[in-house]
């Protein structure tokens, strides 16, 4: 098992709050990685939100390649983030030449392009430096979206977060994810550490899905050209979230009912039966098998959790108007926020998504027996 805890908090927050967090519950996780996803950042990226980061990790020669390459696209570099490493490497975490976190100003030629368009091109250009680093071994390539910093590092995660000095100005953010990864394979692959993201869509997930091959196998028949890698089977969860409201047009509340569709008893009673009836039958091979807790944030900073229908991983959500957080733990709540009413816990049941709005006014439930909202 891994495990999982997020924030949303109206003031800018430090990483290592989260990190600490996830510290006490350790012995849910072996220390063998780290995921950090920050979003709505602060610092001098709060003046910078339009402008797409890039995060990652490269050789010395990998960012002469990247830069290179950006140059030939258009871009240049308007902020970076200077790593200054310690000169003695921590016990568990592997040498790096550069840690990477670099936001660009886009080509004056994108100006006139449709907000898709440059989504896609985005996205795009992350697939192309994916695919450059992995045939020549020098670029680990996680993001590259405007107002959202991805690192991922194979260690503790407390001593990750303190090596990489992320208690700092320039990392603080208001939407704050960090998993402690739980290594099922021998050979650690950061692609396959959470979280995973894809066109401001970000999760992760504590638990198996046994129903991979045919969640993956669906989406590669899209023809999305995002919908590829697959080196974890919980990658498909972000991308089923994208699937959802981008490709189908739904709000959140549908995403329970593509990956854990309503047992026909209670369809046949729902406001929206034959709609959802219709997304049983053509989703079908979406449909996911656990146990599963999956947190994940909206391109509009909503945060929200949800569980398969098995219900056999832990997870809690609690806090207070301003401040929100999702953990595997009650213990990792307490860590980060102390002094809430903890009588008003929430630990989502397998027909509830909770979610926090970017409001943070209150914590919201919505349950699959509801009539369904649509977007478009």
């Amino acid at each position: 098992m891994c495990r999982l805890l997020a924030i949303s908090s109206e003031e800018y927050m430090s990483p290592m709050t989260a990190l600490e967090g996830l510290d006490v519950m350790r012995e849910g996780y072996d220390g063998s990685g780290v995921g950090i996803f920050l979003r709505d950042l602060g610092g001098p990226f709060e003046n910078l939100k339009d402008a797409p980061v890039l995060s990652g990790i490269f050789s010395t020669a990998g960012v002469k390649r990247l830069d290179r390459y950006m140059m030939d696209q258009g871009f240049t570099t308007k902020y970076k983030i200077s790593f200054k490493l310690p000169k003695t490497l921590p016990p568990g975490i592997p040498k790096r030449d550069i840690y990477l976190v670099r936001a660009y100003d886009c080509p004056p030629e994108w100006d006139e392009l449709p907000s898709e368009k440059i989504r896609e091109n985005l996205m795009c250009i992350r697939l192309e430096l994916r695919q450059m680093g992995e045939e020549e071994k020098d670029m680990i390539v996680f993001s590259f979206w405007p107002d959202v910093i991805l690192l991922k590092e194979i260690g503790d995660p407390i001593t990750v977060g303190s090596y990489l000095g992320l208690d700092r100005r320039e990392t603080q953010a208001r939407i704050i994810m960090v998993q402690g990864r739980q290594n099922t394979n021998y050979d650690i692959d950061l692609y396959a550490c959470h979280p995973f993201f894809i066109q401001g869509f970000a999760s992760m997930t504590n638990g198996e899905n046994t129903a991979f091959l045919p969640n993956r196998e669906f989406l590669l028949s899209r023809g999305f050209p995002g919908y590829k890698g697959y080196i974890s089977d919980s990658e498909v969860f972000t991308h089923i979230l994208h699937y959802t409201v981008c490709l189908l047009g739904f709000d959140i509340d549908a995403y329970k009912h593509i990956i854990t569709p309503l047992q026909d008893s209670l369809l046949q009673e729902h406001p929206n039966a034959h709609l959802l009836q219709h997304l049983k039958y053509s989703c079908r091979k979406l449909i996911i098998d656990g146990p599963n807790c999956v947190i994940g944030c909206l391109p509009d900073k909503t945060l929200f959790m949800v569980q398969d229908r098995k219900k056999l991983r832990p997870g809690v959500v609690g806090g207070r108007p301003g401040l929100y957080a999702f953990s595997s733990e009650i213990c990792g709540l307490d860590a980060v926020i102390p002094d809430r009413d903890r009588s008003k816990d929430i630990q989502p049941m397998h027909l509830d998504t909770v979610a926090i709005s970017p409001d943070r006014k209150e914590i919201k439930i919505l349950r699959q027996t509801d009539p369904l909202s649509v977007l478009n």
